[in-house]
């Protein structure tokens, strides 16, 4: 990245960095996120000590809304959401101005977290905790302020919940790493990460770059929130005390979540670590992370279930963290919903290709959100309502699998898309349903605005 020479320059932040980190930021702010940036880039060792008042300034605050304000979003214990502001006497100005109020005089204090549970797979829960509307804008503000200076420690091999990374660019670092050789893979399954994050090592962690007491204790705040979950009726039930993990769904957690792991990366890439003594390379997206060497020895798996059990205090699951030796036949890694696998080349025999495509269960994932777009409950909906809803999906879908050789995998969605939409036409009334005769049923789909990916 090109930096500016001048005095008054170098206080402008550049295009490159602008079009990764300004998103939604005013000039103003852009230009102090690129300072803490800058100082905690020349300066390792600095552990920032006023950063307090930088969070409740206005256009902190503004940024702050315009990132989390989306309508249709759940609402925290207290019902507050986007439109609940938006209609209300002072309107958003009014919401803003008695937050920064209430910052700056320290009375802020936030307020229990819902819990839900979303479906992950087969008969598992996930836990999402829900904060407040006005916490989710605090919190959102602390990271607009945090962001830029862990951004300036962590690792290349860091890709989840980062600006301008993603995960395509994950599971193409691993693609690489194969081509490259490094084809032994230890395969790491944290046990419920966001749960589990000891609070001593992650404010150990915090504490080695910032220092300002308010904003620590506004984290530590955020931290020990009680819990509030429903009871089968939908009444809350009593509250429960946090005393470790960071919720999975609040706006600060993927900030830290990283800024804990960071410390693995750290130990992983020292003189004394794995990267310079096992020649290993390391790929990490949040708590999905893969150990990737030309050998997988039993000191290089011990340093990995060492460093994150017993230095770390996580905990690996034994059941899914797992070697694989990929040059093996039948072998394959999933990683971020994709599967990389060793194949022999269709049209060069006796010369092998690093694969990459959806994996089983994102595939059958797919399916079965497509079966329920296209379920009887969705009878009601106008077809070509039906049709955009399920256009976009199946967009955002393929552009998230578009690396690699997703092809067959596309084949079988679009096949399975058009017999579930045939399905689905024929039910809609009790008369059947009858496509024009001279067209077949790929065609009248087609002409229906059904699109292929």
């Amino acid at each position: 990245m090109r930096h500016p020479t001048t005095e008054e320059g170098r206080d402008q932040p550049p295009k490159e960095w602008l079009e990764r980190y300004g998103a939604g930021c005013s000039p103003g702010l852009n230009r102090l996120r690129w300072k803490l940036y800058q100082k905690a880039k020349r300066e390792p060792k600095f552990r920032f000590y006023t950063l307090y008042d930088r969070v409740y300034r206005r256009d902190t605050l503004e940024a702050a809304w315009k990132r989390v304000a989306k309508e249709g979003k759940a609402s925290g214990i207290d019902g507050v959401t986007v439109e609940t502001v938006k209609e209300s006497e002072g309107g958003v100005e009014g919401f803003l101005d008695s937050l920064q109020e209430e910052l700056r005089q320290k009375r802020y204090r936030p307020k229990p977290v819902r819990r839900v549970y979303i479906h992950k797979e087969a008969s598992k829960w996930r836990p999402l905790g829900i904060p407040t509307l006005k916490d989710r804008v605090v919190q959102m503000a602390v990271v607009l302020i945090l962001e830029p200076i862990f951004e300036a420690d962590f690792q290349d091999c860091s890709y989840g919940f980062r600006p301008g990374r993603n995960a395509q660019e994950a599971a193409g670092a691993v693609r690489k790493y194969l081509q490259q050789g490094f084809s032994t893979v230890y395969d790491a399954d944290l046990e419920g990460y966001f749960d589990n994050i000891p609070h001593g090592g992650l404010k150990k962690a915090l504490r080695q770059r910032v220092v300002d007491r308010s904003l620590l204790r506004l984290i530590r705040m955020w931290l020990k929130c009680p819990i509030i979950e429903q009871d089968q009726e939908g009444k809350p039930k009593p509250p429960q005390k946090n005393r470790q993990g960071t919720p999975q769904g609040g706006v600060i957690s993927p900030l830290l979540a990283n800024v804990y792991l960071h410390w693995f990366d750290y130990f992983f890439h020292r003189e004394d670590g794995p990267a310079h003594w096992a020649n290993a390379r390391l790929v990490r997206y949040a708590d999905d992370l893969v150990v990737l060497a030309r050998y997988q020895g039993e000191r290089l798996q011990g340093w990995i279930q060492q460093t994150l059990e017993d230095r770390m205090g996580l905990k690996l699951n034994p059941q899914k963290s797992k070697v694989l030796n990929l040059k093996q036949s039948g072998q394959c890694l999933d990683f971020l919903g994709f599967s990389l696998r060793r194949d022999q080349d269709l049209y060069r025999p006796g010369r092998y290709y690093w694969n990459q495509f959806p994996s089983k269960k994102s595939l059958q994932k797919e399916r079965d959100q497509l079966r329920e777009m296209t379920s009887s409950k969705r009878c009601y909906k106008p077809v070509k309502n039906l049709i955009g809803d399920i256009n976009t999906h199946l967009r955002g879908w393929a552009n998230y699998f578009r690396s690699g050789y997703p092809r067959q995998a596309f084949r079988d969605i679009n096949y399975f898309v058009q017999g579930r939409v045939i399905r689905h036409l024929k039910r809609r009334s009790q008369r059947p349903y009858h496509k024009p005769s001279h067209k077949s049923w790929y065609q009248h789909l087609r002409d229906l605005g059904l699109q292929r990916i």
